[in-house]
């Protein structure tokens, strides 16, 4: 393939013609006219050699290969659209763009509200989108770091990229204020014997795993995607549930729940951002990565409690 050959607009307008499925829409969302939208269409059904929308009575359809690149095409439009914004220098005071974080809610909660209110003091003009870690993280860590700024996990889930280490926490358990059989300590009969509330995406949860090997299995009696929830279904229950200390710190009070060490030496949490090669020499990833590290460097010497 010669990309000096290919004009790049074309990928502007194949993002806005598989997300419209109709011409007439997609030449308005790009700006162009009906003839000239028509015109794109047929130069990239020559470039695919397939229809890529297919009339299915009064409406278009994508084809198979159109179907495939759909999320292709939003993805190459998402890391052109970064490589083009790229700076040499940034002015975080007088700079207006936002920045895309991928996290899970317990570190939006923990994290991200105290690097929101440092960029709201620092640089009115950037905005912070955060999205939901996906369950293809793993699998597709390259194509997730290369479509957003930074990934928010902890250290011993994925490896090979680029990361700086923001604040350590620890695993506790919660119980509920008035659990029947629970005083101030829990055994390990305790978690074979009691219901549990799980966090489901297992690559966040290391603590659970070890649990594994230590010869505990969990009764898990309700799972959520969400850590944030947790607490909620522990309180005025006999379950218990696995969370994180900061975490179980800003919810515990409001929930009706109470914080109980584990009765082993749990692994700890070394909570970090994780970025794209491609983000390591710009200017203005420099400085998101630097305001997180201080943020992080910030919380870690906060005593606990």
């Amino acid at each position: 393939m010669n990309l000096s050959r290919l004009d790049l607009n074309l990928v502007v307008a194949l993002r806005a013609l598989l997300e419209e499925r109709n011409v007439t829409r997609a030449g308005r969302r790009v700006g162009l006219s009906q003839p000239a939208m028509s015109a794109a269409l047929s130069r990239l059904r020559r470039h695919f050699d397939d229809d890529l929308l297919a009339r299915v009575g009064g409406h278009y359809e994508l084809t198979a290969l159109g179907q495939v690149l759909l999320d292709r095409t939003s993805t190459a439009y998402d890391v052109l659209e970064r490589l083009f914004a790229s700076q040499a220098d940034f002015d975080p005071a007088r700079e207006h763009r936002e920045f895309k974080l991928i996290a899970s809610d317990y570190a939006v909660a923990v994290f991200g509200a105290e690097l929101a209110r440092v960029m709201h003091e620092e640089a009115p003009g950037i905005r912070l989108r955060f999205a939901q870690t996906p369950t293809t993280v793993v699998d597709a860590t390259d194509s997730l770091l290369s479509t957003s700024d930074g990934l928010l996990m902890p250290h011993g889930v994925i490896s090979d990229f680029p990361a700086t280490d923001l604040y350590g926490d620890r695993w506790v358990f919660l119980v509920a204020d008035d659990h029947p059989s629970v005083d101030d300590r829990l055994t390990r009969q305790d978690l074979a014997r009691l219901p549990w509330v799980t966090y489901q995406r297992t690559y966040d949860a290391p603590a659970v795993r070890q649990l594994g090997m230590l010869g505990i299995e969990p009764q898990v009696e309700v799972s959520v995607d969400s850590f944030q929830i947790i607490p909620l279904l522990v309180a005025g229950t006999r379950r218990i549930a696995l969370i994180q200390a900061r975490l179980a710190r800003l919810l515990a009070p409001l929930a009706g729940v109470r914080v109980v060490e584990p009765p082993y030496e749990a692994v700890p949490l070394r909570e970090a951002m994780w970025w794209h090669p491609v983000h390591t020499h710009d200017a203005a990833h420099i400085w998101l990565r630097e305001t997180a590290a201080r943020v992080g460097r910030r919380m870690a010497d906060e005593p606990e409690g």
